[in-house]
């Protein structure tokens, strides 16, 4: 799989994330144009031939009889009602999302907008969605793009528009908490994200491409998938084969008993691609919902550090071992005071081995802040161990 293969996601919203890439589009045209193409599949059941002879109808029978025990009959009634159930379950609880900011490039600056989606998740207005729906501040050599000047919220079957307030913001699970104020509003009954199975029927919820309310089905079609993006950054999600397109970011993936399963968040698309959606597991998403709403953002564990895998053909080459080499240290952290050193390759931590900063981080964020963890480190031909006390991400 070449390095370009992630660079293709398109995270589901057209506010698109960091607008690295396609920021310049509505500055300049400010027209966005959107087709669709609708088409019907019409099934056609095979017809048997009357005029066969009786020992081919009889054989036919026979096998007919032997498998119906295995595949019975399959109402497709029954399908379309658990859809329109889980559907009417859900859809109070979604919201479309709209943001103005500003684009300055070449002295002038135009005011933009963007849409995406959202889940309530409590009756007095507070609204789970995706950082990159929200968060539209971003900046280059050649424009600026402010932070949102405006969040727009519209509910479900009314015509009403409420201007929210931005609670918190967590990049690095591009998950935020928007509010708006308001009573007596729909949560979303989330279901466990830890018990769904591949093949298991789901829905996609949202207003992709300015359609309020639009509802999609498909299946999951795996489960506990990293997915990098171009910027580096890594997700754990579900894959599904819902349609999801810009705008659905935020939204619910839902299943067959309405409940809430997982944030839409990212789609892979390009020539000959279709049909691949990713979605953060809800349960993940709970701890991080709770904190954005209580400070404001994620509190999480520090070391200080940036830093690069090694693969096992750059350590040979290098005579290196295999690991995390230690690229920066913030003079702020305490890695800085620890003995740390730019150069050195970290092995391990707490006793367990780790090639890769992604892993490194998970272990770390499964700690306190405060917590003090062990670094095992290659140095100059000896591995030595450091002990670094872990303070909050500043």
């Amino acid at each position: 799989m070449d390095d370009n293969f992630y660079q293709k996601f398109d995270e589901a919203n057209n506010s698109k994330g960091k607008f690295k890439f396609a920021i310049l589009v509505p500055f300049i045209s400010g027209i966005l144009g959107a087709s669709l193409v609708v088409a019907t599949c019409f099934g056609v059941p095979s017809i048997r031939n009357k005029l066969l002879a009786q020992s081919e109808v009889s054989e036919t029978s026979s096998v007919v009889t032997k498998y119906s025990s295995v595949t019975p009959e399959i109402s497709l009634e029954n399908y379309s009602d658990t859809a329109v159930y889980a559907a009417s379950k859900a859809l109070p609880s979604i919201v479309g999302v709209s943001i103005s900011y500003n684009v300055s490039a070449f002295g002038m600056t135009q005011t933009a907008e963007a849409t995406g989606s959202g889940v309530i998740i409590s009756e007095d207005g507070y609204i789970l969605t995706n950082n990159h729906v929200v968060s539209s501040s971003d900046s280059s050599s050649y424009y600026q793009v402010s932070k949102a000047t405006k969040v727009t919220v519209s509910l479900y079957n009314s015509d009403e528009k409420y201007e929210a307030t931005i609670v918190g913001t967590d990049e690095q699970t591009d998950l935020a908490i928007i509010k708006i104020d308001a009573d007596n509003l729909t949560p979303a009954e989330l279901g466990d994200s830890d018990s769904i199975n591949v093949g298991e029927f789901v829905l996609a919820i949202g207003n992709p491409l300015g359609l309020d309310t639009s509802v999609t089905s498909g299946i999951i079609s795996a489960l506990s998938r990293d997915i990098t993006t171009s910027d580096g950054t890594t997700y754990h999600v579900i894959q599904t084969d819902c349609a999801i397109n810009s705008g659905n970011s935020g939204g619910a993936l839902v299943n067959s008993k309405g409940q809430v399963i997982g944030i839409n968040t990212l789609k892979l698309s390009g020539t000959g691609i279709e049909g691949v959606g990713f979605a953060i597991p809800i349960n993940d998403t709970i701890d991080v919902y709770e904190q954005l709403i209580e400070h404001g953002k994620v509190l999480r564990p520090y070391i200080g550090i940036t830093g690069s895998d090694l693969s096992e053909a750059t350590a040979k080459r290098y005579n290196l071992p295999v690991g995390i080499y230690v690229e920066s240290i913030s003079e702020i952290s305490n890695a800085a005071s620890s003995g740390l050193r730019k150069g050195d390759v970290i092995t391990a931590i707490n006793g367990e081995t780790v090639t890769k900063m992604q892993e490194l981080n998970d272990i770390k964020n499964k700690q306190e802040i405060g917590d003090t963890v062990t670094l095992t480190v290659y140095r100059s031909g000896e591995t030595i161990d450091i002990k670094i006390e872990l303070t909050e991400m500043p």
